[in-house]
């Protein structure tokens, strides 16, 4: 069985489904298992193949990326969704975050970096283009005044698990860099999430990001 990475691409523009599968194919570890034209499609061959990542373009006709993304979830399945987009608007990012994608690519600044991204989102992290992540940073906001302020109720090394977590770090990871068994890593996880109120990795590096634990490169 191979262990290469399984890529669905999945985009109304043949011409860049040919580009994005002639860069792919340039990775030893990635492997494109499919071409969908639009979010029918994708399902269809999400059920057929059975891919790591989704590759997923916001606009195409009939059923479109947003919409995709929650028909996925609905249905369980395990591929992590990666988006590909020319759109940074605010709406967009906010409604696919709340979907429950694994990351927000600009077809504009992807380049090289596109092969790296699919492997963030494969292990299990989260990845923001720098200019989408300010806009998440924006919409999360500001806690309102005189609230408490939850990141302050964190331990030292509940800290230091939200920021591996939000850098993209597997359970694994995070119990090797700290010295802790992937027991223990699990269970911080679940105590920061309980602490700060939230409920997926989405909503945990959103909330890394406005208080700075992470930061969005320039």
């Amino acid at each position: 069985m191979s262990d290469k990475i399984r890529v669905l691409i999945v985009d109304d523009h043949a011409i860049l489904r040919e580009g994005v599968r002639a860069l792919l194919q340039l990775q030893p570890d990635i492997e494109v298992a499919g071409e969908a034209a639009d979010g029918m499609q994708a399902l269809e061959q999400v059920e057929r193949l059975d891919p790591d990542v989704v590759l997923m373009d916001i606009a195409m006709p009939g059923l479109g990326g947003i919409e995709t993304s929650l028909q996925l979830k609905k249905l369980g399945r395990r591929a992590r969704i990666l988006i590909l987009s020319q759109y940074e608007d605010r709406e967009y990012v906010r409604r696919l975050l709340k979907a429950g994608v694994s990351g927000y690519v600009l077809k504009k600044s992807a380049g090289a970096e596109l092969a790296n991204a699919i492997r963030a989102v494969h292990r299990g992290g989260l990845v923001l283009d720098p200019e989408v992540a300010r806009t998440a940073m924006e919409e999360a906001g500001p806690a309102a005044p005189g609230e408490a302020d939850p990141y302050e109720s964190l331990t030292d090394r509940e800290k230091q698990v939200l920021k591996l977590v939000a850098e993209g770090r597997s359970n694994k990871e995070v119990a090797d860099v700290l010295g802790i068994s992937v027991k223990t890593a699990m269970s911080h996880r679940e105590h920061v999430m309980e602490k700060l109120g939230v409920h997926n990795r989405t909503e945990l590096v959103r909330f890394a990001i406005r208080k700075g634990v992470i930061r969005v490169d320039e």
